[in-house]
């Protein structure tokens, strides 16, 4: 079991997408983002496999939630800084996103 102080260890912040591309070079379906988390942190990137629900024209200008402070991991040629979160539903991956615009770099709490 996780404990209390494990989720609060997890650093999950709103950001923006402004860029989403194909990942050529995944192995499963997936996209490169862009993500401004606001001034404090800036700009990060991702590797999300989210391609069965959204195209990319679809991402640019939605609000996601990501945990920011885990290491960044290496995707084929790529590096992914942080983890944008997302359920599984039918048909596939369905982002996290707040109901409200909020400013970017906001906490979950």
């Amino acid at each position: 079991m996780a404990t209390f102080d494990d989720f609060m260890a997890l650093d999950i912040r709103v950001g923006t997408i402004t860029e989403a591309k194909i990942f050529e070079k995944a192995i499963k379906p997936a996209y490169q983002l862009n993500i401004d988390f606001g001034l404090e942190i800036g700009e990060k990137k991702s590797s999300a496999q989210i391609r069965n629900h959204y195209e990319p024209e679809d991402l640019i200008g939605k609000q996601v939630l990501a945990v920011i402070n885990f290491p960044p991991r290496r995707i084929a040629n790529f590096m992914s800084e942080v983890l944008v979160l997302w359920t599984y539903s039918d048909g596939g991956v369905v982002l996290i996103t707040p109901d409200k615009p909020v400013k970017n770099g906001d906490k979950l709490g």
